[in-house]
């Protein structure tokens, strides 16, 4: 777990790494001294529009391959210029958008002899979700749940995400992982920072 100062740390970050790339046109890491800021953990940076909180761009790290100081930095540069959905973000959006960092906890895969059981064994509003089948994968943070609060529904559009048919839940051969995330975001563009979420 991260504490407050930790995760404040993290959504500067996030913020700081776009706003030099629109100075200098590259990522340039920002080192920390702070430990557990170092450990490889998955991360997904989002950015919203304030204040309609509309999604302009969610990308990130499932897995824990990179200090976390760094998989946040290059996470942001993914959200704000290459998250497919959007157009890039622009200079000028920044002071209409807010960054939010969640960082992962270790996926485990659910265990399921019928897929019926993944309502009794997903806790909604908490679990996050990686969906595989084969060569296809998709994942939903806890967030998700916000908008999509029926189960079957968010695995209905879990299985879309990853680019498949929207019963590929119930197949045998799809793998279902959860996690968990702590999440900290702005409550304005360059404001407060508070934690949203916890593991």
């Amino acid at each position: 777990m991260l504490n407050l100062k930790e995760g404040k740390i993290l959504v500067k970050l996030a913020r700081s790494s776009v706003e030099n790339f629109f100075e200098k046109g590259k990522l340039e890491i920002k080192k920390v001294k702070e430990k557990k800021l170092k450990e490889k953990r998955g991360v997904f940076v989002t950015i919203e529009t304030f204040p309609k909180k509309m999604l302009r761009g969610c990308v990130g790290f499932p897995y824990p391959t990179l200090p976390l100081y760094e998989a946040t930095q290059k996470a942001a540069i993914s959200s704000a210029f290459q998250d497919y959905r959007f157009e890039p973000l622009r200079k000028d959006e920044l002071e209409k958008v807010i960054f939010e960092v969640s960082v992962l906890s270790k996926a485990k895969l659910i265990k399921v002899k019928n897929p019926k059981e993944y309502f009794e064994k997903i806790e909604i509003g908490k679990d996050g979700l990686i969906l595989k089948h084969g060569i296809f994968s998709g994942l939903f943070l806890p967030q998700v749940w916000e908008k999509i609060p029926d189960i079957e529904n968010f695995l209905r559009n879990l299985c879309w995400k990853a680019g498949l048919q929207s019963d590929c839940w119930l197949d045998k051969k799809t793998k279902i992982y959860k996690f968990r995330v702590q999440a900290f975001a702005e409550i304005k563009p360059r404001g407060k920072i508070i934690e949203i979420l916890t593991e």
